[in-house]
């Protein structure tokens, strides 16, 4: 396996991302779409999810493709980012036809990140039109770190942010991630700098560090990101992607294996105060697969989301306000 040429969730043809920020408020929106409806599932492990749209990705239910998917802050504000988004869609045409209207189908998750030391005093909820710009900003080429769903995200000891990563398989079969890193857990080994996804790293994706060089117990982290007392202010939220056909039974099973990406990359990682969701993406442009592809593929899903995740962190840049230090002032 080798990256894609872009080492973005975007190597899978079709695929667009875009991102709006707002530095002041310290968030912002992620959006994912494609130039035509894809199909999608859905696996949460979190104890805290918050979600949109999420439950007519099971199999056997009526919807068989969407049209985007939408990452944000802003804890429950935040998901009005995908009716922004559904807006514009209708506009230009995407959605069911239902009469004379169109309904675009957009789930969204979202992180918390109402602690994060951003102004918060919002008149008017600012999710809706941060979910339309980050649409009309879709692109191939997008930026990571401290952007879109990322822009404000945090870990236990540093800031987190917004990462991508991919895999082309032996058989031609592409895979991708996106993801915004807002854990309860640490991305590092404990008093080093190394990533706990070091041993995935491709290059110097993420430093070049290679695995950790410490010998340490991956306990709970030594301190606690700043925040409500609750300790509730987390959510890492992922998205996986492939070309490969799956019908929505399969990509819930790729999302389910993409979570091992989460475990492997954050510690302590899946906790009650996380919201740890990853969707996965199918977009058919290859055929059906063999089982022994389709479990390539999982395999691929989560050491992409692995790498994902190490590349938010060390592409996340400093901002005034900031509660934590980013890796690169480590």
């Amino acid at each position: 396996m080798r990256p894609g040429p872009r080492n973005l969730i975007t190597d899978v043809a079709g695929l667009l991302v875009g991102h709006a920020s707002d530095a002041a408020l310290k968030s912002g929106v992620t959006v994912l779409t494609a130039d035509r409806p894809f199909t999608a599932g859905v696996h949460v492990m979190g104890g805290a999810p918050g979600t949109r749209e999420t439950d007519l990705l099971a199999p056997g239910l009526l919807v068989e493709a969407i049209d985007a998917l939408v990452l944000a802050g802003g804890s429950a504000f935040g998901l009005d980012a995908a009716s922004g988004v559904a807006d514009a869609l209708a506009a230009s045409g995407r959605g069911h036809a239902v009469g004379p209207l169109r309904v675009p189908i957009v789930p969204a998750a979202i992180l918390f990140d109402l602690a994060n030391g951003g102004d918060k005093r919002w008149a008017v909820n600012p999710y809706r039109a941060l979910g339309a710009a980050a649409l009309a900003a879709a692109r191939a080429d997008f930026a990571l770190g401290s952007v879109g769903a990322g822009t404000g995200a945090m870990t236990a000891s540093l800031m987190g942010g917004l990462g991508s990563a991919s895999l082309v398989l032996d058989g031609g079969e592409t895979v991708g991630a996106l993801v915004a890193v807002n854990a309860s857990g640490d991305v590092v080994v404990p008093g080093g700098r190394e990533f706990w996804a070091g041993a995935f790293e491709i290059g110097d994706e993420f430093g070049g560090l290679g695995p950790a060089a410490r010998r340490v117990a991956p306990g709970m982290p030594t301190r606690r990101k700043p925040g409500p007392a609750t300790g509730t202010e987390n959510t890492t939220i992922a998205i996986v992607a492939t070309d490969a056909g799956l019908d929505k039974a399969g990509a819930r099973r790729l999302a389910e294996a993409a979570q091992d990406g989460i475990a492997r990359a954050i510690v302590p990682a899946h906790t009650i105060t996380d919201g740890d969701l990853v969707f996965a993406v199918a977009t058919g442009a290859r055929s059906q697969l063999a089982p022994d592809i389709r479990s390539a593929l999982g395999h691929a899903a989560a050491i992409c989301l692995s790498r994902a995740v190490a590349r938010a962190v060390f592409a996340a840049r400093p901002a005034p306000g900031d509660l934590l230090a980013c890796w690169r002032d480590t």
